[in-house]
C-alpha cells in the first residue's frame, strides 16, 4: 500500500486541532466562588464561562474522528490481506498500532472526564456554624494530560500509518511481468536420420 499524502494530511490536520482545543480547554476551565444568598442563609456557587466542556468535547470528536480515519484506511491492523512476515516494517507497524491505540484512549478518557467534571456545577447548600461551602471545580491538568496524550497519539498514529504501508509491500514494489518465463525448445532440432550401412545384394 502506497503512502497517501492526503490521509497524512487528514490526520495531522485533525490531531493538531484536537490538540489545539485541548489545551485551550485547560486554559478556560470553568472557575467558581461561593457567593452568599440575599435573602436566606444558603450559599450559593457562582460559576464562570462554559467554554472548557466545549472545548474538550470538540478535541474528543476530533481524535476520534482521526482515529476511525487512520484504522479505516489500515483495516486495524487486524482485517485485510495482512503484512509481510520476517521484516521490521511489520514488527514497527505492530509496536505503534498499541501505542496509538493507549495513547488514544488515555486522550479520549482525559478529555471526556474533564467536561463531564467541568460542566458539574455545586447545588445550593445551607452554611451552619461558619461552615463555608466547598464549590466542586475540575483539578488542574486534566485537559493538559489529554493534551500531551494528544501529541503522542499524533506521533505513533503518522509512524504507525507509515510502518503499515511499507509492512504491506514488504519495501518493495511488484512488477507484473516479474514471472517465470518458460522457454521452449528450439523449433529447428537436428533430427537423426537412418540409413542402412547393407546395400542389397
Amino acid at each position: 500500500m502506497a503512502v497517501s499524502v492526503s490521509i497524512l494530511a487528514v490526520i495531522t490536520s485533525l490531531h493538531l486541532l484536537a490538540f489545539v482545543f485541548a489545551f485551550g480547554a485547560e486554559r478556560r476551565r470553568s472557575t467558581a466562588v461561593a457567593v452568599p444568598d440575599k435573602y436566606d442563609e444558603k450559599t450559593f456557587c457562582m460559576y464562570g464561562t462554559e467554554a472548557s466542556t466545549v472545548y474538550g468535547m470538540s478535541a474528543f470528536g476530533l481524535l476520534l474522528v482521526s482515529q476511525i480515519v487512520v484504522n479505516g484506511v489500515t483495516k486495524c491492523l487486524c482485517f485485510g490481506k495482512g503484512l509481510v512476515t520476517g521484516t521490521s516494517y511489520t514488527v514497527w507497524a505492530i509496536v505503534f498500532f498499541v501505542v496509538s491505540w493507549v495513547s488514544f484512549l488515555g486522550a479520549e478518557a482525559c478529555l471526556l472526564a474533564g467536561s463531564a467534571r467541568n460542566a458539574y456545577h455545586t447545588k445550593t447548600q445551607g452554611v451552619y456554624q461558619g461552615k463555608e461551602l466547598s464549590c466542586a471545580v475540575l483539578p488542574v491538568g486534566v485537559f493538559a494530560a489529554g493534551a500531551a496524550l494528544t501529541l503522542l497519539s499524533l506521533i505513533a498514529t503518522v509512524l504507525y500509518y507509515l510502518a503499515h504501508s511499507k509492512a504491506d509491500t514488504g519495501g518493495w514494489e511488484k512488477y507484473q511481468n516479474d514471472g517465470i518465463n518458460m522457454t521452449t525448445a528450439p523449433a529447428d532440432a537436428p533430427k537423426q536420420h537412418n540409413t542402412d550401412d547393407f546395400d542389397k545384394a
